[in-house]
């Protein structure tokens, strides 16, 4: 595995594992890296500093996740999840099948408390959250579907939220 400082096109950085670096090439060519505030598949590295080993030549053990983030629902748009759009979703199948066992196992973990604890507005997620945003409807934490125009726009509204991998349930 290999971690990579990605920006997007609007200047945006993310941290993302991949397999390799022919695994990022191949689904960076393809479009298939979205950005994680914007949603921008126009993404490429940026500059990260370098993973230095410790004495003896062996490097430092990865960071290993071992417990998901339960998602709190503060009512208020900020940090609430845009489930990505429906062509968004079958890349990210495909993606699914591919990925280590232990990411699809977080990223289902991640699924489920956002499921639990967030309402499902659907396709009127960025109609919902400029509610809340401005006031006109209750705070809470809320998820949906979203185009990237419309992502884009809540962006430059300064509404605070996230995509996140929304990768099937199952096999």
């Amino acid at each position: 595995m290999i971690l990579y400082r990605l920006r997007c096109a609007k200047g945006h950085e993310f941290d993302s594992w991949f397999k390799d670096s022919k695994t990022y090439e191949r689904q960076e060519k393809k479009s298939l890296i979205g950005c994680a505030v914007c949603g921008s598949s126009k993404v490429e590295r940026a500059i990260m500093s370098p993973r230095i080993g410790k004495k003896g030549g062996k490097a430092e053990a990865p960071i290993e996740v071992t417990e998901t983030p339960t998602p709190t629902p503060t009512g208020a748009p900020t940090g609430a999840p845009a489930v990505p759009s429906p062509e968004q979703q079958q890349q990210m199948a495909a993606l699914a099948r591919h990925m280590p066992k232990e990411l699809r196992e977080a990223l289902l973990k991640v699924r489920a408390e956002v499921e639990k604890n967030c309402e499902h507005v659907g396709g009127n997620f960025a109609e919902e959250a400029r509610k809340i945003h401005y006031g006109e409807s209750d705070k809470r934490g809320i998820y949906g579907e979203t185009t990237d125009e419309e992502a884009e726009a809540l962006a430059e509204e300064g509404i605070e939220f996230g995509r996140l991998p929304w990768i099937p349930r199952g096999n």
